[in-house]
């Protein structure tokens, strides 16, 4: 049975729990196991910016013509301090400190030419901002990548690393093709693979996905090689409600579920898989397991095609008070055949995705991420339409593959 695995950044950072819990468990020697794994935790923060808060990290200081050439020199001391954590299980701390000192300094290199091909005034910045970008990210999963191979090489496990980031070649090649040639001539019966989060291609990867970016290559592996089976490990189980909320002691794993409810959580912001990950698995009718990193021998949650559940209820309640409804009121809107499709093409025009919409006669609502309300939106809807109310809400969702009686 051959498993594409992929390892989250706070099961990274406790790398030790990973070879015990996830590598060797059982105490046997693994194969036909191909890992994917990501920065370490907020390592990309550091480099691009804080997911959640914003605080600028080394690319946003790159795009504002600040200093960032410190900012990198302080990234390759953290790095170094996180390889000392895992001095006790014999990552080989020259070889790590060697390694990633190089790449940060190659990266300094990089990111100079593109200032000076910036100030030259011949090029679009946009795309040498989004180079950047690609280059910086890549980073963390080959500093994760190369410590995880050499600390299992040195503990007597067979590993080898699968370098997706292109640093060091200048081949044109697309995301899939990359990977097509990486994975061509590997016997997975005699090693297991360590691969990067972080796949180099001619379209690339974060202008198409942004910080999703690990996940997609994790499932673009798994197709590739035609894994029998997709594993995610996280800190916790996909469970019934967040245990950050709720509390780990009232989060109930959910065994089993489908694609469309893993697609449901996406949308309100519960990703179990980036949606972007999940169509190929589920395309391919490639199974994908969600794993607690800590509980090892719990068989997680099944995620399928097919699947539905045997008696009807609710499987999860999920939820966000980050969203914004956009009420917009217009009395010439009762029989008027595709006057909503006129309101989705603005929507459409400004990139904003709608969580859910509701219609009746005279009124169009939608829910939004309220990071996605721009002013410019609701300056032209205010223009065209009668009136628009703008609400700070909460949404609550019930889901689950069979909730016909709830």
């Amino acid at each position: 049975m051959l498993t594409v695995e992929k390892i989250g950044g706070s099961s990274m950072s406790k790398f030790h729990e990973v070879l015990k819990n996830i590598i060797y468990i059982g105490g046997k020697a693994p194969k036909n196991r191909i890992f994917v794994v990501s920065a370490y935790n907020d390592v990309t923060n550091w480099l691009l910016e804080h997911k959640k808060t914003g605080e600028p990290g080394i690319y946003t200081r790159f795009i504002a013509n600040q200093s960032y050439t410190q900012a990198l020199d302080d990234l390759g001391k953290k790095l170094i301090e996180i390889n000392q954590s895992f001095a006790d299980i014999k990552l080989d701390q020259k070889a790590a400190e060697t390694f990633i000192l190089e790449r940060i300094k190659k990266t300094k290199d990089y990111l100079e030419s593109m200032t000076d091909v910036i100030a030259s005034g011949y090029v679009d910045k946009s795309n040498i901002f989004f180079a950047a970008r690609e280059l910086l990210a890549s980073i963390g999963e080959a500093h994760a990548a190369w410590n995880s191979v050499n600390i299992l090489n040195n503990n007597g496990i067979k590993a080898m690393l699968v370098d997706l980031s292109g640093f060091h070649d200048s081949e044109y090649l697309t995301i899939d093709d990359r990977i097509k040639k990486a994975f061509s001539s590997i016997d997975f019966s005699k090693t297991i693979v360590i691969a990067t989060g972080y796949t180099k291609g001619t379209e690339g990867i974060m202008r198409e996905f942004d910080r999703g970016y690990s996940e997609v290559t994790f499932s673009k592996i798994a197709v590739v090689v035609k894994a029998d089976e997709a594993v995610i490990h996280k800190e916790f189980h996909l469970c019934s409600a967040d245990p950050g909320i709720v509390g780990i002691e009232k989060a109930v794993p959910v065994g089993f579920t489908n694609y469309d409810v893993a697609d449901q959580l996406a949308d309100v912001g519960m990703e179990a898989i980036h949606p972007k990950a999940s169509k190929p698995l589920e395309r391919f009718n490639i199974n994908l397991r969600i794993k607690s990193t800590f509980e090892p021998e719990h068989p997680g949650t099944l995620i399928s095609k097919a699947y539905i559940g045997k008696e009807s209820k609710v499987e999860i309640i999920a939820g966000s008070k980050k969203v914004v409804t956009i009420e917009i009121h217009d009395s010439s809107m009762v029989g008027e055949s595709g006057f909503d499709m006129h309101v989705m093409q603005l929507f459409h025009q400004y990139r904003v995705s709608y969580i859910m919409k509701a219609t009746n006669a005279n009124s169009i609502t939608m829910v939004i991420w309220e990071k996605d309300k721009k002013e410019e939106l609701l300056e032209e809807l205010n223009k065209k339409y009668e009136n628009i109310t703008i609400r700070h809400e909460a949404i609550v969702c019930i889901i689950g593959s069979n909730i016909a009686k709830p």
